[in-house]
């Protein structure tokens, strides 16, 4: 059996072949994709605020909630001044039921500032939060007209 192969690859089957390899990632999503290269980078460089803000943001897009709260938990502590990342992180523990730690965070979020309405009157993420008094009472605390 010596002589060539008629196929394109590693003779081993150590590696996928480059044409495997290109086809694979051209059949990924742009947010698959983005997961899987931001899951890369964050492995080697954890504390890269950038790449956890939007890993964080695709893992909830995809319906990763409890990812998505792991990353926004560690963003809250490497950037405690941040407001969005607080935020964010209240709509992770409103999209995974857990309405206490999410009204804390979302507290947090408006004394440093966050005041986007438009968001907090449409935001899906914390459809399960409108129907509490708490979070009347935040709106109103926080002086927001919705």
């Amino acid at each position: 059996m010596g002589g060539s192969n008629d196929w394109t690859g590693d003779p081993t089957g150590d590696r996928p072949a480059p044409e495997t390899s290109t086809r694979r990632v051209r059949d990924l999503s742009q947010r698959d994709f983005e997961i899987e290269f931001l899951g890369g980078i964050l492995e080697r460089d954890p504390y890269f605020v950038e790449a956890i803000r939007v890993h964080a943001a695709n893992l909830a897009a995809k319906g990763f909630y409890s990812r998505a709260l792991h990353l926004d938990r560690r963003l809250v502590r490497l950037i405690p001044e941040d407001a969005v990342a607080w935020y964010n992180l209240a709509c992770s523990y409103a999209m995974l039921g857990m309405p206490d730690p999410a009204f804390s965070s979302l507290q947090r979020a408006f004394e440093l500032g966050y005041r986007c309405q438009e968001r907090l009157r449409r935001d899906p993420d914390l459809k399960s939060l409108r129907d509490d008094p708490r979070f009347l009472r935040l709106i109103r605390r926080f002086e927001f007209i919705l």
